[in-house]
């Protein structure tokens, strides 16, 4: 089946599953890590994610070599029909320089995109909606942040995408070139504290003389609403190529819809050693509604900066007749002493 047909059933498919969703008031990035969470962007956000980083690798045995350049990790993320439904399209462009030491003669020049994926990631299942009904204990801390049970149930989303390959490109195995499947099933849980844990499984590419499995474990710790940091490992297996490789780093908060981070990346072997620096930004256009204050827009044929104003008039109002009884009951009193 066409990979673009599949997307577009795995979409209608969808639309029959019940689910949760999580909004949230400030931009909520996959940066600076490589794992994807398991929720949306919210409908109607559109959000923009990129990163260039600059690499160097180097292999160590006989038929030894060494790259290095830089690149970019960009994705366009957007939030359609549904809270729990989102649109993406991502990659990693590369530009390098392969160079063998044992004969200096030989220099490979490189660009060409890594990876470039259009997809659908959906909501299945959010175990936080319940608990965001729960009013938190005014007196007590500990009732607040002390660990519960449930919090190991995970969110999960499931996500269909197609990878386009151009032919001879470099950084893929030979013969490999057009569309070819990608499926996910990402979790997240939330634990107390400021703690998050993401995990990824991969099938990439499937079909391909370089389907690989790739698996991605990320957890996250938040200060406070400013900074975050995160470590990572990320596992690929293929008869192309196989890692694992660490990341680690963290992200500032700027503004409610603008983050900026940095990462580190690198390996444990020499087949080849990898290592890479990365700098990025995450930055998001919302136009997110809540569906209650939407559909009172709709009922009563007003926005919703409309209602707010109507709402500041309405005590504006209030106050004023308040101020007008004190100054009435003041004048009663005057009255009776004369």
């Amino acid at each position: 089946m066409n990979p673009m047909k599949s997307i577009l059933c795995f979409i209608l498919t969808l639309i029959s599953i019940q689910a949760y969703s999580q909004y949230t008031d400030v931009i909520n990035s996959n940066r600076p890590g490589v794992s994807r969470s398991a929720f949306s962007v919210g409908t109607n956000v559109a959000q923009f994610e990129i990163g260039p980083y600059i690499t160097k690798e180097k292999r160590t045995p006989a038929t030894a070599y060494e790259i290095s350049g830089f690149g970019v990790d960009f994705a366009a993320r957007y939030g359609l029909l549904f809270e729990e439904l989102e649109l993406n399209i991502e990659g990693t462009y590369q530009n390098d320089k392969k160079t063998y030491p044992l004969n200096s003669s030989i220099e490979e020049k490189r660009s060409n995109f890594k990876t470039l994926t259009l997809g659908a990631k959906y909501l299945v299942y959010d175990p936080y909606k319940k608990s965001e009904e729960k009013q938190p204990d005014l007196y007590s801390w500990r009732a607040n942040h002390r660990f519960r049970w449930s919090s190991l149930i995970p969110a999960v989303s499931v996500y269909l995408g197609a990878n386009f390959d151009t032919k001879d490109n470099p950084y893929i195995a030979p013969g490999i070139e057009g569309f070819s499947p990608k499926v996910m099933i990402a979790t997240q849980n939330n634990f107390p504290g400021g703690w998050v844990f993401v995990m990824n499984f991969i099938k990439d590419r499937i079909g391909s003389d370089q389907s690989d499995f790739q698996y991605i474990l990320t957890l996250t710790h938040s200060f406070n609403p400013k900074w975050v940091i995160f470590g990572e490992t990320q596992g690929i297996q293929s008869d192309f190529y196989a890692d694992n490789l660490f990341r680690f780093g963290g992200a500032y908060l700027l503004k409610r819809d603008l983050q900026l981070d940095t990462a580190l990346t690198l390996n444990t072997k020499d087949t080849p050693s990898v290592f890479s620096v990365n700098f990025g930004v995450s930055y998001r256009l919302d136009f997110h509604k809540d569906k209650e204050l939407k559909d009172k827009d709709i009922n009563n044929g007003t926005s919703a900066k409309e209602e707010g104003k109507r709402r500041s008039r309405r005590n504006k109002n209030k106050n004023n007749t308040a101020d007008e009884d004190k100054k009435r009951k003041r004048n009663d009193i005057d009255f009776d002493n004369n």
